[in-house]
Parts: structure tokens; sequence; C-alpha cells
């Protein structure tokens, strides 16, 4: 792909935010500074972070776009009860087939069936279970129940136990989804200033799970500065650990064994890896089209994937550009990528497909909104989508992938897209992306959903 690239309001200085206080305040200085759960930590400590000279002459054609990113949805049900979440009239797309919201019933709660979709609604304080109707396909599916959660939830992550633990402005949320009734609010000991709503909060934004379950790891953005990684113990539901990482932490995972955890730093162009033991931390700058434009670029990291069979982190780029780093050498190695558009969320299916998140153009050239699916060979079919999305994934037999519609920038729509992963060559159909067997169908459920995960 060719063209002119921009300045990205994603990672700029603009605040598009709807303050319940007074104003967001943050430091600009970065550090490995541990701290435990004794008091609460303003920003990080250590070297500052200085802003990177502009991009060449070629990115900075297109002016940035201030973002709204400021919604507030209706009221949702009391927690532990059900009710019908916010749905849109959504028109059908191209290529896409738009499935209407039934309304939940109001009877007792029944346990959650397992293959429930959860997604964090960042347009509102809770998250919605969703039903992802006949055989998964989104057919006939719809929005079961909401759960008031805290304001603006970003990620969520579920563990064996059934519990969803949820990145909050406000603190991290315990979900029981079997019963769908929120457990506890977990306050951060970061200091984050106001709680408010939008694309720049402060608060939790990726989250991630031990392998063995005895901790959740939280990405904690400092609006104005560096964030934090907070550490959750499982069991007593306290944080035991605090460490400074990068500016806004979009994403976290952890390595295969649980040695490492790796916060992805959109604006500061880099990954912390943290020691999961002594909360030591390594900076890696992932920056496969360099740094030029800091605050103001489009072309930094959002979200990664860790590799199973050789611990790498997968981070795509503008569908250009794939940077796979190694954590234990920071060495970052590029491979191609075709999709030709902005690009947020990233998957692994069991097999090793990758799947990414195409947001949508930043530059004329650009192509428009899309799912990649990559097979571990390289090999990539691009599956068109209508309108932005953020976040994906992947059913356990790697059959099917549900994208939400929320969207951190302007453009979301309130619900997911269920893509039919078989290649279309195995099907009794033309062998194109788009055939009548496979379009992707729109499923109306939360409120701008951004994390999603399937129970």
């Amino acid at each position: 792909m060719t063209g002119v690239r921009g300045v990205d309001a994603g990672g700029g200085d603009v605040r598009g935010v709807d303050v319940r206080g007074s104003d967001v305040g943050g430091s600009d200085v970065r550090g490995s500074d541990v701290r435990g759960s004794g008091g609460r930590t303003t920003g990080v400590r250590g070297s500052r972070v200085r802003a990177a000279p502009l991009r060449r002459l070629t990115l900075g054609l297109l002016a940035a776009a201030v973002l709204a990113g400021c919604t507030t949805g209706p009221t949702e049900a009391a927690p532990g009860t059900t009710a019908t979440p916010h749905t849109p009239n959504a028109p059908a797309a191209s290529g896409s087939t738009t499935t209407a919201a039934p309304a939940p019933s109001r009877s007792a709660p029944t346990p959650t069936p397992e293959g429930t979709l959860l997604v964090a609604d960042f347009g509102s304080d809770t998250v919605t279970f969703v039903d992802p109707g006949r055989g998964g396909s989104g057919r006939n599916g719809g929005p079961i129940a909401s759960v008031e959660v805290g304001t603006a939830p970003y990620g969520l992550v579920v563990g064996q136990d059934g519990r969803a633990w949820v990145a909050t402005a406000e603190g991290v949320a315990v979900v029981d989804t079997q019963r769908r009734t929120r457990l506890a609010l977990i306050p951060y000991e970061t200091e984050t200033g106001p709680v408010t709503t939008g694309e720049y909060r402060g608060g939790g934004m990726g989250i991630a799970l031990a392998p063995d379950g005895r901790h959740v790891y939280v990405g904690v953005n400092v609006p104005g500065g560096n964030g934090t990684l907070e550490v959750v113990d499982t069991a007593t539901r306290e944080v035991t650990g605090v460490v400074g990482v990068g500016r806004r932490p979009f994403d976290v995972d952890v390595s295969p064994g649980g040695r490492e955890v790796y916060a992805t730093n959109h604006d500061s162009f880099d990954v912390t890896a943290v020691d999961a033991d002594t909360l030591r931390t390594r900076r890696m700058e992932v920056a496969p089209y360099g740094t030029e434009g800091g605050l103001g670029s489009w072309l930094k990291p959002h979200y990664a994937v860790v590799r199973p069979q050789d611990g790498r982190l997968l981070l795509p780029f503008e569908g250009e550009r794939l940077a796979v780093l190694d954590p234990r050498s920071g060495k970052v190695t590029i491979e191609r990528m075709t999709a030709g558009t902005h690009q947020h969320g990233a998957a692994l299916a069991p097999d090793g497909t990758l799947l990414v998140v195409g947001t949508g153009p930043i530059g004329s050239a650009d192509e428009g909104p899309s799912l990649t699916v990559r097979a571990p060979d390289g090999e990539e079919r691009i599956v068109p989508l209508e309108g932005p999305h953020e976040d994906v994934a992947v059913s356990a037999d790697g059959s099917t992938a549900y994208v939400t519609g929320g969207f951190t920038r302007d453009g979301y729509w309130n619900g997911i897209t269920v893509v039919d992963l078989d290649k279309p060559d195995n099907l009794d159909a033309p062998a194109t992306p788009n055939n009548e067997r496979n379009k992707p169908i729109r499923l109306s459920a939360g409120n701008r959903p951004l994390g999603i995960a399937i129970l």
C-alpha cells in the first residue's frame, strides 16, 4: 500500500473525554519503580520521555482528527439482572447480513451457556452477555443480559473458573459469568485522576491472566504520562504490585510459561517486559516506521499476540508490516502484510492462524475495514468488514471469528461481526471471500463493545 499517512489522534494529546471532576493530571516520566500494595502511586519514576521529531513530509500531510470518543450509553440493568441492551437499527452492509437482536428473557437467570460471548461496553458501564446464535454463526443470536461493572470498561479476560476480570476506568471488576453478577470492584493503586470516559480516559486498558490463574495483570493509563502495570491476586482480590511501563498500555499479554508479562505501550512505541516474580522491567522499542511524529503519529503499536511455540510477540502495523519481537533479545524482524489498512485487535486461532482487525483508512490510498486471516506460512486472506471494528476473538475450533464494532475512535457501531473462517474453496460455493455461504453477519449487541471473550 502506498499513499500519504498522517497523525494519529488515537495517540495524540487531544482529550475527547467527559471529565467528572477536576482536570486530568499526569507526569511525563518513565521508569521501573516497583511499588507494593501499601499506597497509591502517582505515575511512574525514571527517565523522561522525549518528544520525537516531526515525521517526514509525506506523513504530515494528513491533519490529526479530533476524537469525540466520549459517548455514554443508556442505563443498563443492575448487577445480576437481565435487561435489553441498546440495539440500534444498524443497516445491512454490502457483503454482510444483519441479525436483529431478540429481546432477552426477564425470567430468573439460568446458568450462562458455554460459547456465550462477553463484551466490554466502552460506551456504558456494563459488560454484555451475547448468544452467538445457531452453531455460533450469529444467526438468530442476540444479547442475553448486561451487568454493571464500572465506568467505560475496556479489556476483559475470563479464567477457567468462569470469573471474568474487566478493566474499567475505576478499577478491575470481577464478574461471575455463570450467575451474571458482579462480585467485586478492585480499585487501582495508581493515581489516574478523575474518572472519565472516552478514548483518553485514565484507568485500565489491556488485561491478561497468568496461566495458573493466580494473578491478573492490568495496564493502567495515566493521562498525560506513563502508565503502570498492576498485579492483582485472584484469591484475595487485592493489588499486590505496581510497576511503571510506557504510555497508554493498550494491550497486556503473558509469556507461555507465565514468567514474563508484556505491556504494549501505544504512545511510547514500545513493549515493556515485566518479570512476573521480581517486577523488573525491560523496554523494547517496536517502531517499524520510526518514532517521528511522537504522540501525533498513527504508526504505533496497538495490540499483540504471543506465539506459543517460540514466545515471540506478533504486532501488526497498517496492514503492511508484521513486527515479530523476540523478547529475549529485543530484536524485531518484519514480515509483509497485505490488507493495507490501519490495524488494531489481534488473536491467534488454535492452529496458529493470526487474525487482525483492520479499522479502516487513515490515508487516501488505504483500504477499508477488514479482517486479515493469516496462515502460519504467511499466506493472507482479507475479509472486508462494514465500518470500523476494534478487537477479535476466535472460537475454540478455529472456525469462527467474532469482531467487536466498538472501536476506540468515531465510527463505531453497537454490535459484533461474525466471520466464518472456513475457506470458500472448502465449501460448495464460488471461491470468493464474500460468497453467500460465508458472508459476515452483523449481530447487534452491547454499547460500543471493545474487549471480547468467549465463555
